[in-house]
């Protein structure tokens, strides 16, 4: 299973996954897509296998990976403080890869419904579905 990691700004998030997802599972192929090579260089350094940042980058490997992980805000037009552009919400909501995404609310959108717990525990709950997906070699949401 090859994962690809999106995250944006500092990359902090994104960073938190990679660790929880390298620890538990060491053998995963975690590709980083940041929308900037800071966002890239702290997941690289938090473990991904390799990188890759911006725009074509991003739009470019959506499809050529078993699994889309970050926040919700990757699919959002203008997300992550403007980061995400048309083409890359478009090739994210287009891409056949599934998509496991942490309800992060931010802005003006609220995701009614979803309980708001803290980001650790979002992420782990992340990391078990990856784990439950990977040995039930399961890759799809439906």
């Amino acid at each position: 299973m090859r994962i690809a990691v999106i995250d944006g700004q500092g990359g902090g998030i994104g960073k938190h996954i990679v660790e929880q997802l390298r620890k538990k599972m060491p053998e995963l192929n975690i590709l980083a897509l940041g929308t900037n090579a800071l966002a890239t260089g702290a997941m690289l350094r938090a473990g991904a296998s390799e990188g890759a940042s911006g725009e074509s980058a991003i739009c470019y490997n959506v499809d050529r990976v078993d699994l889309i992980v970050g926040s919700v805000s990757v699919m959002m037009v203008y997300g992550l403080l403007g980061e995400i552009t048309p083409l890359i919400a478009t090739a994210i909501g287009a891409s056949k890869a599934d998509k496991l995404l942490l309800p992060i609310q931010r802005g003006n959108i609220l995701l009614v419904g979803i309980l708001r717990t803290p980001l650790p525990h979002q992420i782990e709950a992340l990391v078990i579905e990856v784990e439950e997906r990977l040995k039930h070699n399961h890759f799809s949401c439906n």
